[in-house]
């Protein structure tokens, strides 16, 4: 059977969200991203890319103009009614909501923080739209576990890896326009899939290196752990299918930032750096800003954080200095202390250089389908937050040129991105002093 990807609207500015940013800015490292073929000459203002992420049961397409987010979801099967395909809506708007966190008013956050800092001033117009994502915690969790001493590229191929081998494809669906071979989907593999003893070894066969032991003996501590019920206030929809330890990680949302910490730092590979990008960018704790050497520099260039003497040709991160960096930064920024982080250091990123700037090639492209409206999410004129709400709208625009169709087989495929993570850079720092 195929589907047609059908392409829906929710109106939103970029000032509130900018998932070419946000998505490639080393949060998140399994979203595919497809150029979008132009048989026309650009029109200023319509989407260059497609992004597509591959959940439990469902494909996550997206785009983006400059006043709106196009969204679809892809099913291995049609729905068995209308009924049906209006819940599916219904569950992926929700999830949209969830994963970008759509109930924060981020020109708000921007207006605070531009009160408080003005070096946070300069950049807000060049880098707006930058938000941190509530990602689901076991695959975040696992992702960061392999950034250690790494580079967003190979980040990126060493979690697709696991996908492919460890994890069946739901679907096969051509890149856009629709023109190309089916390329295979996998959901991201669950603990119970990277426990076993094998696993280890296989890792490092396919180029993990000391991370595949982190990996497996993380999975297996989360899969052995006793865990009680979830006192997530989330719907069942989105435990559906998970084992218990990954529901468990999502219920430490629920705990104070210090007792998530402590239970985080007592798995393999995970020290105080992983643990707060965890807490971050999926546990909800949004004062939380992760320090390395490269936050450090900007906490030295920008904010008055002393340099201590090299030692060796480094600067060694303590934990006094990473708690100095933290604090320092948190007293600046407030309660979104970590958010703020994300935009000063996506601002460091050489990948982002001409970011809003006119060297920046426009975000259009054409030949794309109008699609009918989802009603506009409308934020509140709160504080530190405004809520969202997006009600269902399932009168669509297809594009009948995109198609899905069953999965059979696991098909392998590398994914490289071009940007380079902090690590990479101050290795390469290193190499460069005398």
């Amino acid at each position: 059977m195929s589907t047609a990807i059908c392409f829906r609207k929710i109106p939103l500015s970029l000032s509130q969200l900018s998932i070419a940013v946000v998505l490639q800015c080393g949060q998140s490292f399994r979203w595919s991203i497809f150029p979008l073929a132009a048989s026309e000459p650009t029109q200023p203002g319509q989407p260059l890319n497609e992004y597509r992420l591959c959940l439990r049961d469902r494909v996550i397409c997206l785009r983006q103009s400059q006043e709106a987010l196009l969204w679809d979801a892809v099913f291995p099967a049609a729905p068995a009614s209308p009924e049906e395909a209006v819940k599916r809506d219904a569950e992926t708007l929700e999830w949209m909501n969830h994963y970008f966190q759509l109930d924060i008013d981020l020109k708000e956050l921007y207006r605070t923080w531009s009160e408080r800092d003005p070096i946070f001033r300069g950049l807000q117009e060049r880098f707006s739209g930058i938000r941190i994502l509530r990602q689901d915690p076991w695959e975040n969790l696992i992702s960061f576990i392999c950034s250690s001493n790494n580079n967003i590229s190979r980040i990126s191929k060493m979690v697709k890896s696991l996908c492919t081998n460890y994890s069946p494809p739901l679907l096969f669906l051509p890149p856009p326009p629709g023109s190309g071979e089916p390329e295979p989907y996998h959901p991201f593999p669950p603990p119970s899939a990277l426990a076993a003893p094998e696993v280890a070894a296989n890792l490092r066969a396919l180029g993990f290196g000391y991370r595949a032991d982190f990996i497996q003996k993380t999975a297996k501590m989360l899969v052995e752990r006793e865990v009680g019920p979830s006192s997530s206030k989330l719907s069942p929809a989105f435990y559906a299918g998970q084992e218990p330890a990954e529901v468990w990680l999502a219920g430490l949302r629920n705990e104070q930032t210090a007792v998530a910490r402590g239970e985080l730092t007592k798995l393999m590979g995970v020290g105080r750096k992983v643990a707060d990008c965890v807490l971050l960018m999926s546990l909800d704790k949004r004062e939380v800003v992760p320090v390395d050497t490269h936050v450090h520099q900007i906490a030295h260039r920008h904010y008055g954080v002393k340099m201590p003497s090299a030692k060796g040709g480094k600067v060694p991160m303590t934990p006094k200095l990473y708690e100095e960096v933290a604090t320092k930064l948190a007293d600046v920024w407030g309660d979104y202390a970590g958010w703020a982080h994300s935009v000063l250091f996506t601002s460091d990123l050489k990948s982002f250089t001409d970011h809003g700037t006119e060297k920046q090639t426009s975000i259009g492209s054409t030949g794309l389908l109008t699609p009918e409206d989802t009603p506009e999410p409308t934020p509140t004129t709160k504080r530190k937050r405004g809520r969202t709400k997006v009600e269902v709208k399932v009168e669509t625009a297809s594009n009948p040129s995109l198609e899905v169709t069953s999965a059979t087989a696991v098909v392998g495929e590398s994914y490289d991105d071009a940007f380079v993570t902090l690590a990479e850079r101050v290795k390469r720092r290193r190499r460069a002093k005398p």
